[in-house]
């Protein structure tokens, strides 16, 4: 691939992507296969045996699984070799997330350790603070959480009341006030605790050690899922932070949280498709044992449906989440090479691909959420039963829709960042926009045939769909203008028409791919997946965007308009039930999710 197109952060909408410009998952490297099997193994072994000892939160339990997997550099995979880590790049990182994500409330705590709890120091920490604090956080030595969120301030995390004072000797500051929601809290050593200095407009960051005294860790919480994640209150009383605990500059906590944020979506996305992996051998396995009407339950159409649209929705989880891993790592290397300090890099490379990670985080959650109630449906009365696995997954998906951002607001966000991007000149989207309304209003031209191959119409329904969203999204922001931000409602479906497009083009991309390399034979259930998720996702299109128009078009614009997008979302009659009973048969056949 050294001849890659590099792509810029929210390009996808205005440009077209290459097969061979993504990376896919069918192309790990031993080693990588190595290190994920080492996961599953450690889950196997440590965690899956555990899981209502962990749920019943048993005394250190957390705790020493979490040096358990530091002792084999399961916390150390993206601190670097100097700092006692194993330095992988960001997409083995992903990996490692993706195959620990299937273990429930311990996923929750490492993901927390690792991600939130270790990177702001390894980003953003001075040599000295990340000599002291990292060797220790990468082994387990040293548990760690992240202090943000407080009873005022979730969403709106900038407007957060703990404060910090410098002390008469100028050698502490003093830390007063509340946090909640804090995953880890219960155990952790260090804490990164977001407080504003004085009478600052923005959060500062401090490295707070336990030990430091004036800390206050309330009773665990009772939450409806991940009962085995330690979420505690904590408060701060007179606090003494040494002031070279001061992480980054003053005032440069709500940057901080916002990029260690963007790496917590994207990571999010690979811990909730490693949990659907996990649910969809559980519902395939059940499916097989159970017996109704004198034969298994997977033989009936009904439930091959179900467990065909889990492998579906997974697999072009899989396909977006690691094309925009891909990205990052590219992005990162790139920096590196213009001679960007490494830490730096992956925070600018995470910056660029926001839109990306906010995709991810948003369809991965909802992806795992529509398998974990599908396993549910397919086990029928024993899924209710809390002496099966569906209950305890039911219940640990919920949360994910709600960390590391709400979908709604990294919906949101998607569009934000996009027209931010725009205006600021880094992403042209004016003119491709200009182009569809031009496109709009001249007749129709039905030209050449396209050409023929396999997934030939597929890209140009791509091609349709980026059309239908400039279409859609152009007019929107010239009619509703600076009152676009105040219409959520409206920037909602603009968002989900730009989250079925990357699905979309990433399955495509995916297993065109593969197919130009291995052939069509031995591949044709992933064909049959690229192609029912396109022509699916075609209509949920059509919807968001005619919902959209609907709510700020009126007369001859909005006929025009509703027709161009009937244009732009048009497809071919496809069969996805037999698709989808080929899809099913194959995993039926393997008792195990197969793609």
């Amino acid at each position: 691939m050294s001849n890659k197109q590099t792509i810029m952060g929210g390009e996808f909408l205005i440009k077209d992507t290459r097969p061979e410009d993504i990376f896919i998952p069918e192309n790990w490297s031993e080693e990588q296969l190595m290190i994920a099997q080492m996961c599953k193994d450690f889950l196997k072994a440590e965690v899956t045996p555990r899981l209502e000892a962990i749920d019943k939160q048993e005394e250190g339990l957390m705790a020493s699984l979490l040096e358990k997997a530091g002792a084999l550099g399961l916390l150390g995979i993206s601190v670097p070799e100097e700092l006692g880590g194993i330095g992988k790049d960001f997409v083995t990182a992903m990996l490692t997330t993706e195959a620990l994500g299937a273990g429930h409330s311990f996923a929750v705590a490492n993901a927390a350790h690792t991600g939130i709890g270790t990177l702001p120091i390894l980003y953003y920490g001075t040599e000295a603070q990340k000599q002291k604090y990292i060797p220790k956080l990468a082994t387990g030595e040293w548990k760690a959480c992240y202090c943000l969120t407080e009873p005022g301030s979730g969403s709106d995390a900038n407007s957060g009341k703990t404060k910090a004072r410098l002390s008469e000797d100028g050698k502490h500051y003093i830390l007063n006030g509340q946090k909640m929601w804090i995953t880890n809290g219960g155990f952790a050593d260090i804490f990164t605790v977001f407080a504003k200095i004085d009478d600052d407009e923005n959060l500062s960051a401090f490295i707070v050690e336990k030990d430091f005294g004036g800390i206050t860790i309330n009773a665990e919480e009772r939450k409806m899922g991940i009962k085995g994640s330690s979420t505690t209150q904590v408060f701060f009383n007179d606090c003494k932070v040494p002031v070279e605990n001061l992480l980054s500059e003053r005032g440069a906590g709500f940057k901080i949280a916002l990029n260690i944020l963007n790496i917590g979506r994207i990571k999010l996305g690979g811990a909730a498709l490693g949990a659907a992996k996990a649910v969809i051998n559980q519902s395939v396995n059940y499916a097989n044992e159970r017996e109704q009407f004198g034969r298994p339950i997977s033989k009936y159409g009904a439930i091959k449906q179900k467990l065909a649209e889990q492998a579906i929705r997974t697999y072009v989880t899989e396909s977006l989440t690691y094309r925009a891993s891909q990205n990052v790592d590219d992005a990162i290397q790139q920096l590196i090479a213009e001679g960007m300090e490494a830490g730096k890099a992956k925070l600018k490379a995470t910056e660029l691909f926001a839109v990306e990670a906010a995709i991810v985080k948003v369809h991965a959650s909802e992806v795992l959420d529509y398998v974990v109630d599908e396993g549910v449906q397919i086990y029928g009365g024993m899924g209710y039963s809390a002496e099966a696995p569906m209950d305890r997954a039911y219940r640990d998906s919920r949360i994910n829709r709600i960390f590391e951002g709400t979908n709604e607001i990294n919906r949101m966000l998607t569009v934000d960042m996009l027209l931010k991007k725009a205006m600021k000149g880094q992403l042209d989207l004016m003119t491709p926009a200009q182009n569809v309304v031009k496109e709009l209003t001249s007749i129709p031209d039905f030209g050449a045939a396209e050409e023929d191959g396999l997934f030939s119409g597929e890209y140009k329904y791509i091609k349709g769909f980026k059309k239908a969203i400039l279409m859609t999204a152009g007019a929107a922001v010239q009619k509703l203008m600076m009152q676009l931000a105040k219409e959520q409602e409206v920037i909602m479906y603009l968002s989900d028409m730009l989250i079925e497009l990357y699905a979309s083009e990433s399955v495509l991309l995916r297993v065109d791919q593969l197919v130009r390399s291995q052939g069509d034979t031995g591949n044709e259930e992933k064909i049959a997946i690229a192609k029912t998720y396109i022509f699916d996702a075609a209509s949920r299109i059509y919807q968001a965007g005619r919902n959209a128009i609907n709510a700020f078009a009126e007369g001859d614009e909005k006929r025009m308009m509703l027709m161009g997008l009937k244009r732009f979302t048009k497809t071919e009659e496809f069969n996805t039930v037999a698709a989808r009973r080929s899809i099913a048969e194959k995993i039926i056949k393997e008792n195990k999710y197969t793609y």
